[in-house]
């Protein structure tokens, strides 16, 4: 007999389930496969293998058809639907085709017939390994295809962005857990995939999970997963996305929000890099590479016995900060080009230019959404002035967002007139109000018509030729300041 593991090469441990009447050839079925890397779980008859498929997840099922009590082919029939990604492998006896052909039509992944030869077997269990691999990647590149976006390029030459990359580069290799802090918008996430793809896991999957957009209840069954019965609507066994990233990277956005309970489950994870699924018995080993981020102080979080610090310590085994954009503002430029340029192509439509006074505003703008706000900027803009020559600016859009006190503190120090600060608290007002001129005029106490003479004025019209009828909202609003 040919030596199995001179064919196959071996396999990452993987759970099959063996389902064979005669013990004899039961045993040596599950000495073969336990031998090639392989967790086997035998079981005699259709019954004990539906109790086991409704109790534990399998990677494959190895069935014999001529069964006593519940046939093969009714445990075909019942077991997808309690593991509906599982592949069942048939054995039929010698010259039986007709009955692997009806087991393949009832949703058999292969067939193997007795008396079988060790390498078609386990060769055959390999080929059911890969498939399921490559259906699980393809749902899951589905599930997060738009999370992707078009690439993970940081884009940026400031000192403060060279050193996140210097981290990033420095990290990646390794298996060492990560975590990402920095204010909401600066692009942890970005940070995350740029590890992700530089690290040998590369060519596994990425999953990411905001922590903080799942309820708890359902967060502990997508991270681990849960069995049949274990909850109100858990109607079959289900992997969670711990399992499923397995061999690649699994970020958890916002894990400064997760439970006492999740921190606990997470906390052994790490440890024993091991899951339990939600009503489960049996530990599920996992080999995910786990990258957090959060844009709370989680040291304030573990003083103030929110967060456990033992978790904390486990994740921040590396962590790395992501700037603001206010302190990388010589980025604003290139990142303006860049959002620039891949919005225009996303839409279809040639790339505006950006004249010096919209830049110089955009300069000194304070992004609290950072970087993400500015990308929603930049493609509203494409958007809202397509088929133009440059973007203008303007406060209906979004981009103008000082607070009153701003202002007046920027008034005083800058030795502005009263028309400069009337017209900087006017586009304040409008952007408030999302540019509606209507509300604005109520806010200032003046009425419509004295609202849009001054707007005209800022936008070096003549004042002639109001509207007649101002029920009707003017177009949006479109003011260059100096």
């Amino acid at each position: 007999m040919t030596d199995p593991e001179a064919v196959v090469p071996p396999v990452p441990l993987r759970r099959v389930l063996v389902v064979e009447d005669d013990a004899v050839v039961l045993g040596l079925l599950t000495k073969i496969i336990g031998e090639a890397g392989y967790d086997v779980v035998g079981a005699p008859t259709g019954e004990a293998a539906l109790a086991e498929l409704d109790k534990q997840l399998f990677d494959a099922v190895l069935l014999d058809l001529n069964l006593p009590g519940v046939q093969g082919m009714d445990v075909l029939s019942v077991g997808p639907t309690l593991q509906t990604d599982t592949p069942f492998i048939v054995m039929t006896a010698f010259g039986s085709v007709d009955t692997a052909v009806e087991a393949m039509k009832r949703g058999a992944f292969d067939y193997v017939s007795k008396p079988f030869r060790t390498e078609e077997l386990l060769l055959t269990l390999r080929r059911a390994h890969e498939e399921t691999e490559l259906r699980r990647e393809v749902a899951r590149l589905r599930r997060h295809v738009k999370e992707e976006g078009p690439g993970v390029e940081m884009v940026g030459r400031s000192a403060a962005i060279e050193r996140v990359r210097d981290l990033i580069s420095r990290v990646a290799p390794s298996r060492a857990t990560v975590l990402i802090t920095g204010d909401t918008g600066t692009g942890k996430e970005l940070v995350a995939r740029s590890i992700h793809f530089m690290s040998g896991r590369a060519e596994r999957s990425f999953v990411a999970v905001n922590c903080s957009a799942i309820p708890e209840t359902l967060l502990e069954s997508e991270l681990f997963g849960h069995v049949k019965g274990a909850f109100t609507g858990a109607i079959a066994n289900k992997r969670g996305l711990m399992e499923e990233s397995s061999g690649g990277t699994l970020f958890l956005d916002e894990i400064g929000t997760v439970s006492a309970n999740i921190q606990v489950k997470l906390l052994r994870a790490l440890q024993e890099r091991s899951i339990m699924r939600v009503g489960g018995r049996e530990p599920v080993p996992i080999d995910i590479r786990l990258i957090a981020a959060t844009n709370l102080d989680l040291g304030e979080e573990v003083r103030s016995g929110r967060f456990r610090e033992d978790l904390y310590y486990r994740l921040s085994v590396f962590p790395i900060h992501v700037p603001a954009l206010t302190e990388r503002r010589d980025d604003i430029p290139l990142l303006a080009a860049f959002f620039l340029r891949r919005a225009a192509a996303e839409h279809g439509v040639t790339p505006p230019g950006i004249p010096p006074t919209t830049m110089q505003r955009m300069m000194e703008y304070e992004w609290p959404g950072n970087v993400r706000e500015m990308e929603n900027f930049v493609e509203r803009s494409v958007i809202m002035h397509a088929g133009a020559k440059t973007i203008p600016f303007d406060p209906a859009e979004g981009l103008y967002r000082r607070r009153e006190h701003d202002i007046l503190k920027t008034a005083r120090s800058e030795r502005w007139n009263l028309d400069h600060l009337e017209r900087e608290y006017i586009l304040a007002v409008l952007e408030e109000v999302t540019g509606h001129q209507g509300r604005a005029a109520e806010v200032l106490g003046i009425d419509r018509r004295t609202l849009y003479r001054k707007l005209k004025r800022y936008r070096g019209e003549p004042e002639e030729g109001e509207p007649d009828d101002l029920g009707d909202e003017p177009e949006a609003t479109q003011v260059e300041t100096g």
